[in-house]
């Protein structure tokens, strides 16, 4: 089963570093192009914080490099986590593969611009939410698969596992 989780995660690695550089090469920095009028667009930003732009706008020098000792370590609990699961294709296999995908796309970027390039741009009327790209997908949607997996699941399933 361990060749499915990588294949996950190598897909989700694949996505985002192909969707990264054709937006880096078709659109400029700052600029927009709409596909929803009014919801979504795509817009070329280039982010030095974490997810949704957290802690973009902190001045310290050590951020790049917390951020990358961040993922590594995140990368190393998921891993673990993986190879203890190693021999299930269930949702927590897939949430980790997820995780572990995303968490090793925006590394890429960290450790070789020392940013990651957001462009997924939704907005109602002046309510923005932050750009993203599809590694901040699929780790967000592997967090909420595992939180599904902890407070959806029947207790009996709990109890067995």
């Amino acid at each position: 089963m361990r060749k499915y989780h990588i294949l996950i995660a190598v897909l989700v690695v694949s996505i985002d570093r192909i969707t990264k550089a054709a937006v880096a090469q078709r659109i400029g920095l700052h600029d927009s192009i709409d596909v929803v009028p009014g919801l979504f667009r795509l817009t070329h930003v280039q982010n030095q914080g974490a997810a949704f732009g957290l802690f973009a706008d902190s001045p310290s020098e050590w951020k790049v490099a917390m951020l990358i000792m961040f993922s590594v370590a995140a990368l190393a609990v998921v891993s673990a986590l993986l190879w203890k699961n190693g021999n299930a294709m269930n949702t927590t296999a897939i949430a980790l593969s997820l995780v572990f995908g995303g968490a090793l796309g925006n590394l890429w970027d960290r450790v070789a611009a020392g940013r990651v390039i957001d462009f997924l741009d939704f907005y109602l009327g002046s309510h923005h939410w932050p750009a993203f790209n599809v590694a901040d997908s699929a780790i967000v949607i592997g967090a909420l698969l595992l939180l599904s997996e902890i407070f959806l699941s029947p207790q009996e399933e709990k109890a067995m596992s």
